[in-house]
Parts: C-alpha cells; structure tokens; sequence
C-alpha cells in the first residue's frame, strides 16, 4: 500500500485526535458550540459559480440547521478558532458545508485565524470544493451585527432575541471572492447545543465532490470523530458542556 503525503497527514491528525481525546473525552475539538436554525436568500445579481445550487437554486430561500462554536474549547475571552457549520436541505437531500475563521486574501484564506467575537471573524471553507470546472471555495462574512458575545452560554441568549446575517461568497482558490447569498441565523427554544453531526464529505452540495487528498486528509479524524460521538443525548446537551458535535 501506498502511503500519500495527504493519508500520513490524515494519520498524524487522527493520532492528535485520539490524544485529546483521551484528555477531553467525549469532546476533543470544537467542545462548546450553539444550535441554530436559518434561512438562506438568493441575491438576484450573483457572479456565477459552476455549480446550479447557486446558479440555478430551484427555490428562492433554502432552511437550515447550523452550529457555530469554538475550536481548541479555551474559555472565553480568549481567541480561538471559531467553527461555523450549516446544513441546507436541498432537493437531494441534506449538504453540509464547514467553514472557519481565516483570512480572506491569499494565502491568508488557507490558514485559521484565531479571534474572541464570532461576528467579526472572517470564515472560509478553508479547503476548496471539487466542481467540474475545477477548485471552488466558500465563504462567509458577518454583515450585522458585529459585536456578538465570545462565550458561547452568552452568545446563545444573544441569538434568542436578534439574528446572525452573513454574506457568503465563492472564490476559485487565487480569486476575487463573488457575493452570493445571504444567510440568516438564530436559535429557537430548546437544548443549546446539538449532537447533529456535520459531514462535507458524506453531505456535498449537488454538483460538489470531494478531492481524494481532501478525503484521506479528513476521514481519520471523521471515523474517530464518530465513535466520540456515540452514547452522546439531546438531555445532555442542555448544558453547554455536556454535548460533543463530531464536526463543529
């Protein structure tokens, strides 16, 4: 067997993955996060993208469930990465995209950004989406409002009472990123957090993939991510520490 540059990352990660684990279980990454429900709208003047989700969406607003939460699990005010996961429910099912805080220029869109408010964070998909017209990027950037609270209990009773807008956007990987769409987000009543899991792998949009060095990259730490997840409840995600989302 052959090892690749990608599979022995995707091992070394996994071998990370496994030491938190045993240090945080159940939640070795992105331990405090916020459950929320959305929409997203179609901007009517929109650059296309290659895919029809975007350039021909089959309806003018899409739902969505969406978990926005802290990487490493430092306390806050401390900066950390912040993880903002969506769900849409398209015609083929559910697709999932993850996206991270990060830079929006390049190089800067390829690496994390550590930061303390979630709203002023910049987020990227930070890996690119296989398209047939080749690499393709999403993003994310807060439009209103911009001071939203770091600690995620705040952060929750905060979405109680207004929503989250974003503007997202598509970039080839040494592109101008090209607006979109807009995403609105908030929480209902309920568990603060989710035991939904996030898969871009498993849950591509229509007309996306996933690169194969992409694939052997995720999938160690994925399988782990799953088994961490086993055993987890709703009741226990009541309490913003009680509950582990596999992916963000």
């Amino acid at each position: 067997m052959t090892l690749t540059g990608s599979g022995l990352a995707g091992g070394v990660l996994a071998g990370v993955f496994d030491g938190l684990r045993a240090l945080r279980h159940p939640r070795p990454i992105h331990p405090h996060g916020v459950a929320l429900r959305g929409s997203l709208r179609w901007l009517t003047d929109r650059a296309p993208a290659g895919i029809d989700l975007i350039d021909h969406p089959h309806t003018s607003e899409l739902p969505l469930t969406a978990r926005v939460s802290r990487s490493v699990g430092v306390p806050a005010p401390l900066p950390d990465v912040i993880g903002l996961a969506v769900r849409f429910g398209t015609t083929t099912g559910p697709a999932d995209v993850l996206l991270a805080s990060t830079g929006f220029g390049v190089p800067s869109r390829f690496w994390l950004a550590a930061h303390r408010c979630p709203s002023r964070a910049r987020f990227t998909t930070l890996l690119p989406l296989k398209t047939e017209n080749g690499p393709l990027l999403l993003a994310a950037r807060t439009m209103e409002p911009t001071d939203l609270p770091t600690d995620p209990v705040a952060l929750a009773h905060a979405l109680e009472n207004s929503s989250w807008r974003l503007k997202l956007y598509h970039a080839r990987p040494l592109g101008h990123w090209h607006p979109f769409a807009i995403l609105e987000v908030w929480r209902e009543p309920g568990a603060i957090d989710t035991i939904e899991r996030f898969d871009p792998v498993r849950h591509a949009l229509p007309g996306t993939s996933t690169y194969g060095w992409e694939r052997r990259l995720r999938e160690p730490s994925y399988l782990r991510s799953r088994d961490a997840n086993q055993g987890v409840t709703d009741e226990q995600c009541r309490n913003i520490d009680g509950c582990f989302s596999a992916r963000f």
